[in-house]
């Protein structure tokens, strides 16, 4: 019965030592986040892209510039009309005929009534427009492809704020943690530096300079801690989510060594940006516009085919005077031969607007080559940050912790060692910053390249 209570209590105090293990790992359960449960770069950025409003209203201005294209379509195909009409003459239609050898008076013929209903339906296909219904089509069609160009431009502008927002999440994630190591490091020296000062083998200065320190790298804390709420408002704001939501991402603030050349990424960006490829666009669609302006010289040339009813009452049965239908077919040319210079003012309006795009586009190639070399450098230079951010914690390390050991036996101040720990919690922001500079650089290059993901 001994043994068992024995075992009894054993078992109670080994659940008790394993339950204040799990509590000292995870102290608060809520905080357990499951590894599904994260948002990857890429779900973030499918998420934003499907939410956009940016991006939607792009996808609208593409289907109008469709309907704009289809539109310009139809003027290729017969169009039919139809009219109603009611005239009312001031009194009976009549004809009169000369006086002549059968008629020694003139003579007056009674050749309509005062009422005139008519209706006409018309058939007009375009046969010759001297190229203007080739060229608005044209132009309608590369409407609809820079409409594309434009959508692509708002994708890619939507990726790279996700890219910022999301690593600018890790980064103050980052230095939330270097803030909570740098109070804990910050407690334990005024522990010691308390320890002493009741031992009377420090001044009340020494300890109250580290109790000084404490507060601040609290207070050092509570503003990281601010600044990972903003950054994941911010990174809701972009993926149009609840505002106040959690946002737990997967930490991919890591340096990964790529090779880039300034020349390639030039080439390809000329090659892929959307503002690039709108540009060149525009400026075949202003040529186009010349040929439109230039149509207005030739004369058009079209088929009507014409159906009508007509009578003197509104059942258009004809009337004592005339048929209730008839129908026609007639081949109109149309040619407006003198407008004081307008057709000539026209065309040179049209060729100034081409040229303005062409100048243009040419600022659009130079504007992308200083952005990818902008780009580029940025990468490079916080590249080489990280390294040496890198060698900054380790030699700041080792000053702390000779610093610490200093101390404790008496040979260096307070100061040296809170100076050693703000160079320590220095260098590891720098660190971080320089990682996070990193990767928003490379975004950036990818962006000024051209790469929507």
């Amino acid at each position: 019965m001994l043994m068992h209570l024995r075992g009894t209590v054993m078992f109670k105090y080994l659940f008790f030592i394993i339950g204040l293990f799990l509590l000292q790992i995870y102290p608060d359960n809520r905080n357990l986040v499951r590894a599904s449960d994260q948002l990857t770069l890429s779900e973030s950025i499918r998420i934003a892209l499907d939410k956009s409003t940016s991006v939607r209203a792009a996808d609208h201005g593409v289907r109008g510039a469709d309907y704009e294209r289809k539109a310009a379509r139809t003027d290729f195909f017969p169009k039919i009309s139809t009219e109603h009409s009611y005239t009312r003459f001031n009194e009976d239609p009549y004809m009169k005929s000369p006086a002549g050898d059968f008629a020694p008076y003139p003579t007056e013929y009674k050749i309509g009534t005062k009422n005139r209903f008519q209706w006409n339906t018309y058939l007009t296909q375009p046969i010759f427009t001297g190229g203007a219904l080739v060229s608005s089509y044209q132009i309608a069609k590369l409407g609809v492809d820079i409409a594309k160009e434009s959508r692509d431009r708002a994708r890619q502008d939507t990726v790279i704020q996700v890219k910022e927002a999301y690593f600018n999440i890790l980064k103050a994630g980052k230095l939330k943690a270097v803030a909570i190591q740098s109070v804990e490091q910050v407690k334990s020296h005024v522990d010691v530096a308390r320890a002493f000062y009741e031992e009377q083998m420090i001044p009340q200065n020494d300890l109250l300079e580290a109790e000084v320190r404490y507060a601040q790298v609290k207070q050092d804390l509570i503003r990281a801690e601010n600044n990972v709420e903003i950054a994941q408002a911010q990174f809701n704001t972009v993926l149009r989510r609840n505002v106040n939501e959690p946002a737990v991402l997967e930490d991919i603030l890591a340096y990964q060594s790529e090779q880039f050349s300034l020349e390639e990424c030039q080439k390809e960006a000329l090659q892929k940006r959307p503002e690039m490829k709108e540009a060149t666009l525009r400026l075949t669609q202003a040529q186009k516009g010349v040929n439109l302006a230039k149509s207005k010289y030739f004369p058009t040339v079209s088929v009507v085919a014409n159906y009508q009813k007509m009578g003197d009452s509104e059942s258009l049965n004809g009337s004592p005077y005339e048929d209730d239908e008839m129908w026609t077919v007639s081949a109109v040319c149309r040619w407006d031969i003198w407008e004081w210079g307008k057709k000539s003012y026209q065309v040179s309006a049209s060729k100034s607007l081409a040229a303005q795009a062409e100048e243009q586009q040419k600022q659009a190639g130079d504007i992308i080559a200083l952005e990818v070399k902008e780009a580029f450098l940025n990468v490079r230079e916080s590249e080489k940050n990280i390294f040496v951010a890198q060698t900054a914690i380790k030699q700041a390390e080792e000053n702390f912790r000779l610093n610490k050991e200093l101390y404790n036996e008496q040979m260096a101040t307070s100061t040296d060692v809170l100076d050693a720990q703000t160079l320590l919690t220095q260098a590891q922001n720098n660190y971080y910053n320089a990682l996070n500079d990193y990767h928003i650089s490379k975004a950036k290059l990818e962006r000024a390249i051209g790469k929507e993901i």
